[in-house]
C-alpha cells in the first residue's frame, strides 16, 4: 500500500471501507488527506486534538456535532466542513459518500466517544496519542472495550443501555497492520 503525492480519489475510495480514515500521502507530506467510503452512521464522534477539515467528494449526508455551538453541517458533493479542535462529530451519511479528512501529519491526541440517544448525555470516552496509537487501532480497541463492558454502554444520565457496535463492516485492524508494515518498511 505504497502512499504517493497524487492518487485518484474514486480509484482510492473503491479499495476503502467505512471510516478507513486511510492516508493518502506520504508520512513526510503535512497536511495529511485520508480517504474514506461511508455508508451508513459513523459508530462513535471523533474528538481531534487538532483542527481538521472535511470534505465531501461523493454522496449526501451530514456532520453531527456535541458540545459546540453548531449541531450539524449538510454534506453534499464539494461541501467542506471545518471541524474546530476538539469538538465531537460524527459523519452520517445517506447513502453511500465518498469523504477525505484533512488532519495534521502528527495530530496528537485522537479520541472517540458516545452519547445516549434518549437524553444526549455522554456515555463514554477514550482518548489516545496518535504518536504512539495509530487512529485505526485505537478506533478498534475502544469499540472492543465498549462492547465487551455493558456498563460502559449504559448512559448514566437516564440508564438507558446502547447495543454493541457490530465490528463486522469495519477492517481497522487490517488496515492498521497494513500502516505498522509500511512504516517499518520505510
Amino acid at each position: 500500500m505504497a502512499r504517493k503525492k497524487t492518487f485518484q480519489i474514486f480509484r482510492e475510495a473503491k479499495k476503502s471501507a467505512p471510516y478507513d480514515e486511510r492516508p493518502m500521502l506520504p508520512d513526510t507530506i503535512d497536511v495529511q488527506v485520508h480517504v474514506s467510503r461511508n455508508d451508513r452512521p459513523q459508530p462513535f464522534f471523533l474528538i481531534c486534538e487538532k483542527d481538521t477539515l472535511i470534505a465531501q467528494v461523493a454522496g449526501e449526508g451530514h456532520v453531527e456535532f456535541k458540545d459546540t455551538a453548531v449541531a450539524r453541517f449538510a454534506l453534499a458533493p464539494g461541501d467542506y466542513v471545518y471541524v474546530p479542535a476538539g469538538a465531537p462529530h460524527r459523519l452520517v451519511p445517506a447513502g453511500e459518500s465518498v469523504n477525505l479528512r484533512y488532519k495534521a501529519a502528527r495530530a496528537g491526541l485522537e479520541g472517540v466517544a458516545w452519547y445516549c440517544e434518549t437524553c444526549g448525555g455522554e456515555i463514554y470516552r477514550d482518548v489516545w496519542d496518535t504518536a504512539a496509537t495509530l487512529p485505526q487501532e485505537g478506533y478498534l480497541e475502544t469499540v472492543q472495550r465498549f462492547n465487551g463492558d455493558a456498563a460502559l454502554r449504559v448512559c448514566a444520565g437516564c440508564g438507558t443501555e446502547h447495543p454493541e457496535i457490530d465490528l463486522k463492516p469495519y477492517r481497522w485492524e487490517a488496515l492498521a497492520s497494513d500502516l505498522r508494515a509500511e512504516s517499518a518498511s520505510a
